[in-house]
């Protein structure tokens, strides 16, 4: 599967049935998540896990909804590129979150990611966030696929 040059995917020893997706720079702001692992769950379907620590917290000692925009918005990239969209290149043009519940700290958050529609310069997702099968939050967004050329 070809994922972007600056993400190392690969089987997670420490994980079985999971896959890294890690970057190789640390200087970017998506290292904030911390280690993000992904599986495809089916077809047009993967699930991408985060593991919530104290910096992902805001004051109450829950996952802060900042952390978790950030993780939905990993999600709908490394977890669309599983689902099997061409996402390698592309930008966030929509995102929308419904938080239902508060994340525990140190318990791991899954997002459920599901590939509805793609065209050519497209692709449209929906999903959720559980913990230990509560429902977290429900997403849905859109990617806007970026040509080739760096611009």
């Amino acid at each position: 599967m070809d994922v972007h040059p600056l993400i190392r995917h690969a089987p997670d020893p420490e994980h079985p049935g999971w896959w890294s997706w890690e970057l190789a720079a640390e200087d970017r702001f998506n290292a904030v998540i911390g280690k993000l692992l992904v599986r495809a769950d089916g077809p047009g379907r993967a699930v991408c896990r985060m593991f919530p620590e104290v910096r992902h917290s805001n004051l109450g000692d829950m996952v802060h909804g900042g952390a978790l925009l950030t993780f939905v918005d990993m999600a709908l990239f490394a977890g669309g590129r599983l689902a099997g969209a061409d996402v390698v290149r592309a930008v966030t043009l929509d995102l929308s979150t419904r938080f239902l519940a508060p994340g525990r700290i140190g318990v791991p958050l899954d997002a459920e990611v599901e590939l509805l529609r793609e065209t050519k310069r497209l692709a449209f997702f929906a999903g959720r966030v559980v913990q230990e099968g509560e429902l977290i939050a429900h997403f849905s967004g859109a990617l806007r696929k970026m040509s080739k050329e760096v611009r």
